[in-house]
């Protein structure tokens, strides 16, 4: 099969830890061909099918320049087997428009992963939401006193954009309510900006732990990210220690109640965060974490997602 990934530069990437490497590798492994393209190289004139300026490329095994180039071209989406959408947050303007120039193209003949219409659909924080029984109590609201009003009774919470990554604004504050103020006026730009607030779980010193979802199923190891010395936060970007450790009976319960219902979404892979048996986050832009998994247990990760997806396009 051809398969044309749209993500981020080539050049950006960090092979050793790289998701969407991972996944190139495996396919170029099994025998199919590699594509790659970035949003803004996407286009649609009137009468045409959606096109993009596509290079194919080879993996060269080489740790600096990894990828070689054969050519490249102006290509209709739908002419490859499947396109893979892997941009990296965030989730702005362009990239919802890139997800409708994506459903025109599966209105031609393309298949998507992550379907377009469901990563629109599925807002990184607001999509736990659906499964609340599942979530620890947690509020989304514009207002400020709103969000007093949630501190007063939750006593210990944590507030954070809608829009961020990697950890990036995310905040706690605890029972004296020190900087509450000063933290709403920052994330809520003085009620023009929505933000998540949810009661503080202390399970966090174990881990925040990303649970893959991949074709409906669970992978059997998750990434417990630990915050390090005084941080809160336990994102790899924001220097938490990824620790790989199998799934749990109880994370798998969660897990297996949620993933169905996304899968049939059109959702081939989902990254479900929880922090002790609560889901905090749920993950369907460009998901991570198959490398470090991988690595530290042996259970190859990179393989179950391209068994999903040949099984998927069968």
């Amino acid at each position: 099969m051809n398969i044309l990934f749209v993500a981020d530069p080539l050049a950006s990437f960090k092979i050793y830890k790289d998701t969407t490497f991972a996944m190139m590798r495996e396919l170029q492994r099994r025998g199919h061909t590699l594509a790659a393209t970035e949003p803004q190289h996407m286009a649609w004139q009137s009468g045409q099918p959606v096109s993009a300026k596509v290079r194919h490329i080879s993996l060269t095994g080489d740790a600096e320049a990894w990828f070689r180039v054969s050519r490249e071209a102006i290509e209709p989406l739908h002419g490859f087997n499947a396109v893979i959408m892997r941009k990296d947050p965030p989730f702005d303007s362009e990239f919802f428009y890139a997800t409708h120039l994506l459903e025109q193209a599966e209105r031609e003949g393309a298949r998507v992963f992550n379907s377009p219409r469901a990563l629109r659909d599925h807002p990184e924080k607001l999509a736990l939401m659906e499964f609340a029984r599942f979530a620890p109590p947690t509020l989304v609201t514009r207002q400020a006193e709103a969000i007093r009003a949630f501190h007063a009774e939750h006593r210990d919470i944590i507030l954070k954009p809608l829009d961020g990554m990697g950890g990036m604004g995310i905040f706690r504050v605890g029972p004296d309510g020190m900087n509450l103020g000063s933290i709403i006026e920052t994330l809520n730009q003085g009620g023009a900006t929505s933000v998540m607030v949810q009661r503080y779980l202390p399970q966090i010193v174990d881990g925040d732990k990303r649970l893959l979802l991949i074709g409906g199923k669970v992978a059997p190891f998750v990434l417990a990210r630990i915050p390090q010395g005084n941080e809160v936060r336990g994102n790899l970007a924001a220097g938490g220690k990824g620790v790989a450790q199998p799934l749990s009976d109880a994370d798998r319960a969660v897990a297996e109640a949620i993933a169905p219902t996304l899968a049939a979404r059109g959702l081939l892979l989902v990254g479900l965060d929880m922090i002790g048996n609560s889901v905090t986050e749920i993950n369907v832009t460009s998901p991570t974490c198959f490398q470090e998994i991988t690595e530290q247990t042996g259970f190859d990760v990179p393989a179950m997602f391209v068994d999903a997806l040949e099984h998927a396009l069968t």
